[in-house]
């Protein structure tokens, strides 16, 4: 038997129905946009601005690039700078388009970097714990000394740049022990260790690489197939004895990671 309801209950029924759907309309109205300039714009690779250089691993929001270097400061008017400007000119005769890393920056004291890790990848957590294990091996670690012995061709791992270096000759054992006490820090990140037999170096100019892709080729850009050997022969004949002697001997008593574009230092261990 069908049930009858009063006019009233309709009524009421009625009522309750549209202050459903006015509830959800309420809930699905739209937030206002944001204005552009509060929007953070993903970084453009764009070769062009600096001089045909590609990134090698993309952009990923949250991401920050670090590597760990010991930092040997270069004086401008000493012996090791005019001998490294020399060999770099020396050098452009066979590849001229190699690039030095301080002519742009004339007013800022120039600097030699021997790297103790590859390129690093962080999550932003991670930024604070990487620092706090750098700080803590320069805490532990004692000061050494610097010399470099020979000149090399070194490329970079993806192969899109040459780099002419100078390689370690004194201190390669401390440097060598610095990069595997480093090793459990990154492999906690999940990232690589440093190489099983490392050469450590300074670079101190760089060239691009022709590219395996002729459609990812560097249009506007020159490259080149590699450093000559028969260059760098030239170059160890002129300038190894000088770059050896004992006047270019450094004191390695910095620490540093640059996280991003920010560097943070510390110093060795005092004798």
């Amino acid at each position: 038997m069908k049930r009858a309801f009063s006019s009233s209950s309709l009524v009421e029924y009625s009522s309750s129905e549209d202050e459903d759907d006015t509830e959800k309309s309420v809930k699905r109205k739209k937030l206002p946009t944001l204005s552009a300039s509060l929007v953070v714009a993903a970084p453009v690779d764009n070769p062009s601005l600096h001089q045909g250089r590609k990134r090698n691993t993309p952009h990923v929001d949250g991401q920050w690039a670090a590597h760990v270097f010991i930092s040997l400061g270069l004086n401008r008017k000493s012996p090791l700078f005019s001998l490294l400007s020399e060999a770099i000119k020396s050098a452009k005769d066979d590849v001229p388009t190699l690039n030095d890393f301080w002519s742009k920056d004339g007013d800022t004291a120039p600097e030699l970097h021997v790297s103790l890790s590859r390129p690093i990848y962080l999550r932003a957590y991670q930024r604070e714990d990487l620092k706090r294990a750098v700080k803590s091996l320069a805490l532990t670690h004692p000061r050494f000394t610097i010399s470099f012995s020979t000149f090399s061709e070194l490329t970079n791992d993806e192969r899109t740049r040459a780099f002419l270096t100078i390689e370690v000759g004194a201190g390669h054992h401390q440097l060598s022990q610095l990069s595997t006490a480093l090793a459990p820090t990154l492999q906690s990140f999940r990232q690589k260790d440093y190489y099983a037999e490392p050469r450590f170096h300074a670079s101190i100019a760089w060239a691009l690489l022709d590219e395996t892709s002729p459609s990812e080729s560097h249009t506007q850009f020159l490259t080149v197939p590699g450093i000559p050997s028969r260059s760098i022969d030239k170059l160890n004949k002129k300038y190894q004895s000088g770059l050896s002697e004992s006047m270019n001997f450094y004191d390695a008593d910095t620490l540093c990671v640059k996280i991003g574009k920010d560097v943070f230092s510390w110093h060795l261990k005092g004798p």
